[in-house]
């Protein structure tokens, strides 16, 4: 999803980037009283615009012909809802969300993975990895712009975020991003989701098709995640999200008797 929105952003003049970031059209508003994400345990409450339901309806489309059923008993639906196909307008991000859980039903994490991918390049134009290597070879410069261009534009996926100072390769750089509490990890409460449907197709999509290292790195004890722009990730066997267990108070697939969350397993 951020690789998509990266690529088409990228092509903006930085005026046009910085009245869009200024007029606030691709941030979503936090509602909270006080203006922050919501508490562990609590769903962080967005207002959302046009244009964020737009991209919600935009990437749920298109992963909708790789999703299992409504029907299959995970998400509660009325009658009227599961015998009526949506419209454009009709996702928001809760069902974004429940699009994601779909695919991620009956597959492996590979197979997870390899869905996100090729949903991913169905939304880029022929030869977008190629142009985006032109533009933005791995060096500082790139990864500290495309960590400048996170913060504004992805609130809306991830909730609010700040370019962090980070260490890459022995040098220091403001190449990362700290997001304070996942959007899409708090409403999925899925540890494999995070890892399958965002994390692992991210890295792998920005490393190995746009040339420019990125690394994740989510903490499930308070739902942030830092973004590191110019980090080459590391094997998924060597990862400490790879022994990562159930969220098992709040996740709706969760096996409190695995150690490791089963969809990191499969």
């Amino acid at each position: 999803m951020m690789v998509v929105l990266s690529f088409n952003i990228m092509q903006l003049s930085p005026l046009s980037l910085h009245y869009s970031s200024r007029i606030g059209v691709i941030r979503s508003r936090i509602v909270e009283p006080n203006g922050e994400p919501a508490p562990f345990g609590t769903k962080t409450r967005y207002n959302d615009t046009i244009f964020e339901k737009g991209f919600m309806s935009l990437f749920a489309t298109k992963m909708e012909k790789f999703a299992a059923k409504e029907d299959i008993g995970v998400a509660k639906y009325d009658d009227d809802k599961k015998n009526k196909k949506k419209g454009w307008w009709d996702y928001d991000y809760e069902s974004f969300v429940d699009v994601s859980r779909r695919v991620m039903q009956r597959r492996s994490r590979i197979q997870q993975q390899q869905v996100v991918r090729e949903v991913l390049l169905s939304m880029l134009p022929p030869g977008a990895p190629a142009q985006f290597r032109k533009l933005f070879p791995p060096t500082k410069w790139a990864a500290e712009f495309n960590a400048a261009l996170t913060v504004p534009f992805f609130q809306w996926l991830v909730g609010p975020s700040q370019v962090i100072e980070v260490e890459v390769n022995g040098q220091k750089q403001k190449s990362g991003v700290r997001i304070k509490k996942c959007r899409y990890l708090e409403n999925s409460g899925c540890v494999g989701m995070c890892v399958n449907m965002c994390k692992i197709p991210t890295q792998d999509f920005f490393t190995n098709e746009f040339g420019l290292p990125l690394t994740m790195i989510p903490n499930f004890e308070d739902m942030s995640c830092d973004m590191v722009y110019g980090q080459v990730p590391p094997p998924f066997e060597e990862d400490p999200v790879s022994k990562q267990p159930c969220y098992a108070a709040i996740c709706t697939v969760a096996n409190p008797n695995n150690s490791v969350c089963p969809k990191l397993q499969a």
